[in-house]
């Protein structure tokens, strides 16, 4: 999926679950996301990660 759409499925899928998302580049080039506590791939393809506890409105 292009990032745009990986970053709003993250940010979704942060404040569902309410554990931290990772987008992350494939190595098609393409973006995902999926839990942090779950990826294991190289740490340099995270363009990003959402805690679902920071962009809570307090």
């Amino acid at each position: 999926m292009s990032k745009k759409d990986a970053t709003a499925f993250a940010a979704s899928l942060a404040a569902t679950l309410m554990v931290s998302i990772v987008v992350f580049q494939a190595g098609d080039g393409s973006h995902a996301a999926m839990p942090a506590d779950e990826y294991d791939g190289d740490e340099t393809l995270i363009a990003l990660e959402y805690d679902p506890w920071e962009i809570m409105p307090r």
